[in-house]
């Protein structure tokens, strides 16, 4: 008994120290990046700028960065500023078009602008051209109802002047001057309306994401790993994580113990919050809906096509689904693309497992991802009405909005994978929440960002977000509060309502970033108070594709 018992403590005396070895040869840094697209690689610039001597390691599990969501043909690349997008204007129960959540949209995509001029005249960002190019922002409807909401949205945006320099049009001519590509066989007897702004961008994400993640690399105290995969996230003594690791390539695995971890691994991103055990975890569930593009690289018909175009999503149909038809720069060409057109895979992300929807819910998240299932059926239909789309319907769809396209001038292309978010909900169980959510532990050591919209368009203040949830006594301090306004401005600030604001900060971005000339800033002084919030059943959502 004496012997067992000697062997038991000995066997403890062992493990304890080869635990303490094994922390003391975990190296250790400030932050832990996981994931090494545009949300990360952004987060990474943000902490260089404002703690240049942290320590930081970025993990990625592919054998590049920016291949997953970030890579320019998995989304639309569209700068968003709700300048088409009719779903960020709602309608209220007396028919009144909202603008509120427009303004926000539009205010983020400010500090983006300014955010990467920024990094432009630092030597971050190089040619602007590379990654963002003035790209007119159009909506364009059909049928007097949806006209009659076209205009109103437009007299509605004109209250505020983020939104100067729009013009609306139900001229056939005019808009033929716009997209002559949209009018060519289109029949002359029908009613149709187009909202026009030069303010609009096409952003190549990928590019930036590649940009940022090579200056990181230039610093000592940064560290990329690639063909990485993580394992597990567990949580140490003193407060730090521990991140256990694997090279795919020759299968050695790394710890790394760092006081500040983020996961923005996209579609990847529940299952590793899981992985750490914060309790906030447990609120959500997540449903993967993936997103393929018809595209067409004939010189000829894209050099007849400068805008994005957005339509309005069919009567009964989920936001999600407002097509669009898009000018693209990609791989140093211009492209068109036109969608989206739903498709569904249980993947998380496009290279990622067939089991990850099953593998994510747990105990504390099916009950929510049920309720969703029932309350959000109109869009299990449109999923389902989605997947049986033939090569002809898509073509139908496209001839809507280009009605000479011929089939054999398009290809289909299958874009990335977006995971929205399924939310624990006390009222109703779960709800479906189709933005972006940042999830962070109570100390805000660990954090984490699920959801898909409005996407990399907005990853600047969106980080800038993280920041001030994470590091809140950081930012309060004088030395961060001073480097915040020198690379954002505005920080701090709203635009709208205030025209010479605007226009300043237009006029700066624009001549940095090599966009087109920016309209003179317009509207009223308190925009604000023409706007009304939109209704709970009517949320400003899309798939940011």
């Amino acid at each position: 008994m004496l012997k067992k018992m000697t062997g038991a403590l000995l066997g403890v005396a062992i493990a304890s120290a080869l635990g303490t070895a094994q922390a003391e040869d975990a190296k250790k840094v400030d932050v832990l990046l996981i994931g090494g697209g545009i949300m990360s690689s952004t987060l990474g610039i943000w902490l260089n700028e404002l703690e240049p001597n942290w320590t930081m390691e970025m993990v990625e599990r592919l054998d590049k960065v920016a291949e997953e969501s970030s890579n320019g043909w998995n989304n639309a690349g569209t700068g968003h500023s709700a300048l088409a997008e009719l779903n960020y204007t709602p309608e209220d129960k007396d028919g009144k078009v909202t603008i509120s959540k427009a303004i926000e949209i539009n205010e983020a995509f400010q500090i983006s602008r300014q955010f990467w001029s920024w990094q432009v005249r630092n030597g971050v960002l190089k040619d602007p051209r590379s990654f963002i190019n003035s790209t007119p922002h159009m909506s364009f409807v059909w049928g007097d109802e949806n006209i009659a909401f076209l205009k109103k949205r437009y007299e509605a945006l004109k209250a505020s002047p983020l939104f100067s320099g729009m013009q609306y049009s139900e001229d056939p001519a005019q808009i033929k001057q716009w997209v002559p590509l949209m009018m060519e066989g289109r029949d002359p007897k029908q009613k149709i309306a187009a909202t026009w702004s030069p303010l609009g961008t096409d952003v190549n994400f990928g590019e930036i994401t590649r940009q940022f993640a090579a200056n990181l690399q230039s610093k000592p105290n940064f560290k990329l790993n690639l063909s990485s995969e993580v394992e597990n996230i567990t949580r140490n003594a003193d407060g730090s994580w521990r991140v256990e690791y694997k090279n795919l390539k020759d299968g050695k695995k790394t710890e790394t113990d760092a006081k500040f971890v983020f996961i923005g691994a996209g579609g990847g991103a529940l299952h590793l919050l899981q992985k750490s055990g914060i309790p906030e975890a447990n609120d959500y569930a997540g449903f993967p809906v993936g997103g393929s593009f018809l595209v067409t690289d004939n010189p000829e018909i894209a050099q007849q096509h400068l805008a994005k175009a957005y339509g309005k999503a069919s009567v009964g149909a989920p936001p999600m689904s407002v097509p669009h038809l898009d000018t693209r720069v990609l791989d140093g060409k211009r492209v068109i693309l036109f969608g989206p057109f739903a498709t569904f895979s249980t993947k998380f992300l496009k290279q990622g497992s067939y089991l990850d929807l099953l593998t994510s819910t747990n105990t504390h998240n099916a009950w929510p991802m049920v309720r969703v299932g029932v309350a959000e059926y109109p869009l299990v239909e449109y999923l389902a009405g989605q997947l049986m789309l033939s090569d002809d319907d898509r073509m139908a769809a496209l001839r809507e909005y280009f009605p000479n396209a011929k089939k054999e001038d398009w290809r289909l292309w299958q874009a990335g994978q977006r995971v929205q978010i399924i939310k624990r909900d006390a009222d109703k169980g779960g709800v479906l929440k189709l933005g972006t959510e940042i999830v962070a532990a109570k100390d805000g050591s660990i954090a984490g960002l699920l959801g898909a919209s409005p996407g990399a368009s907005t990853a600047a203040p969106i980080m800038l977000s993280v920041l001030e949830k994470v590091f809140k006594d950081k930012v309060a301090t004088p030395e961060w509060q001073a480097k915040l306004h020198q690379i954002v401005p505005s920080y701090g600030t709203k635009l709208n309502g205030d025209p010479e604001r605007v226009q300043q900060e237009w006029n700066y971005t624009a001549e940095v970033l090599q966009l087109a000339t920016p309209p003179v800033a317009t509207g009223t002084q308190n925009a604000k108070a023409t706007v009304s919030a939109p209704r709970a059943d009517k949320a400003a959502n899309d798939m940011a594709l």
